[in-house]
């Protein structure tokens, strides 16, 4: 048997296994949204889950497209938390785009078209309405 070398990462130390956690404690909405958007199901765009972005993570994020995806319960409404991590990320080179989590859960097929307009360029400018809010990136 031979020793394991310890692999050289850029991300910071405990970054896996915080995604690793989130990922298993999603929640309906998440999980019903995530069967739409895995294995290139949107328009063949790949997306990933509790992808990290600086120190915060994303719920869902096209790297291709750089595309945020984030799903908010009520605690999120005018969230200053929200707005400074959401500043982070557009700053970083991402758009954002955040859906009511009862929303995606409930009428996934709508989220996934909003989702879809975002990726192909059709939502430009700062959006904000009832049901989302789009943040191009800076």
């Amino acid at each position: 048997m031979h020793d394991a070398k310890p692999t050289r990462t850029r991300r910071k130390s405990g970054t896996t296994e915080r995604a690793r956690s989130l990922r298993k404690g999603d929640n309906l909405a998440e999980g019903r949204l995530w069967i739409e958007l895995q294995d290139r199901k949107l328009g063949g765009h790949k997306f990933v889950r509790q992808f990290p972005i600086g120190p915060y993570f994303a719920d869902f994020v096209c790297r291709e497209r750089r595309l945020v995806v984030e799903l908010d319960g009520s605690q999120h409404a005018d969230s200053e938390y929200d707005r400074r991590r959401d500043e982070f990320m557009r700053s970083a080179g991402y758009s954002v785009i955040r859906l009511w989590s009862h929303e995606a859960r409930t009428q996934t097929a709508a989220a996934c078209e909003t989702i879809l307009a975002a990726l192909n360029g059709r939502l430009r400018g700062e959006t904000i309405a009832t049901d989302l809010r789009f943040y191009p990136a800076t």
